[in-house]
């Protein structure tokens, strides 16, 4: 059996104590767990532990929500889609999603140009 680590050894890990002063981040975790499917941890005598399969999740989710600035909704939209995911090629994964919500707001402000034109017509000339 892989190692396990417990919520506290993660939290330190993923260098999510550093804010509060030495005091432990668990409840990160927990929020993250609550937010995101992906993340199930074992639980043995009422304590949560991590395989290394999880921990790459968990890293993976973290490098997104804090070092990449994406959002929730954002992260899950990318948990969710059909691709395999591939841990290891997060940047690439990353710029993808950057580059599929340019292409979706482009989009939507393309249509209400049209909309702005359909209105008012060409423009004027006095």
């Amino acid at each position: 059996m892989s190692k396990l680590i417990s919520i506290g050894e993660l939290s330190k890990k993923l260098g999510l104590d550093k804010s509060n002063k030495n005091k432990s981040s668990n409840y990160i975790l927990r929020y993250w767990e609550k937010e995101f499917k992906e993340i199930k941890p074992i639980f043995i005598n009422k304590r949560r532990y991590y395989s290394p399969e999880q921990i790459r999740v968990v890293k993976f989710i973290k490098t997104l929500l804090r070092d990449n600035g994406m959002t929730l909704k954002g992260v899950k939209k990318i948990l969710s889609s059909n691709k395999k995911l591939d841990y290891n090629e997060l940047h690439g994964l990353s710029a993808e999603y950057y580059k599929n919500n340019i292409k979706d707001r482009s989009k939507v402000i393309l249509n209400k140009i049209k909309k702005l034109k359909k209105t008012y017509g060409k423009k004027n000339t006095y």
